[in-house]
């Protein structure tokens, strides 16, 4: 039963370590966004062998795409922000019950633990973005 709390508890931590991590999207002009969309369909038409009008085509497709994300951005924000503070409330409750069972000692301990443990799938989590940049 502890083991399963535990669980339960680092992948909230984790789910949230991720939410927290910011999006390449988000620093990138609209100029770098519209290059680098140029560069993949270009990438994709030679890899593809696609013609000038399957490009068009793709191109259109996508710009609906962009639209409907551009459209549906601030609801989505909103939900995303709800279902972060849902977490944020459940992690701090389940905190407050482990404090409670834990002695202050114990307690300093699995805080420095889980600590520790969210800095190393950071650390992860930053390598495996460094790998898949240099393979593209």
């Amino acid at each position: 039963m502890k083991k399963l709390i535990i669980g339960i508890a680092l992948v909230a931590v984790g789910t949230f370590a991720q939410a927290q991590q910011r999006n390449d999207m988000h620093t990138r002009s609209p100029q770098q966004m519209e290059q680098r969309r140029a560069e993949n369909l270009k990438k994709m038409q030679s890899d593809l062998d696609l013609s000038e009008a399957q490009v068009a085509k793709l191109r259109t497709v996508q710009d609906a795409k962009w639209a409907e994300r551009r459209e549906n951005a601030p609801k989505m924000r909103t939900e995303r922000r709800a279902k972060m503070q849902a977490m944020k409330a459940k992690r701090m409750e389940y905190d407050k019950e482990v404090k409670g069972i834990l002695t202050p000692e114990q307690y300093t301990k699995w805080k420095a633990m889980n600590q520790q443990k969210m800095q190393n799938k950071k650390q992860m989590v930053q390598q495996n973005r460094m790998r898949i940049r240099a393979t593209k």
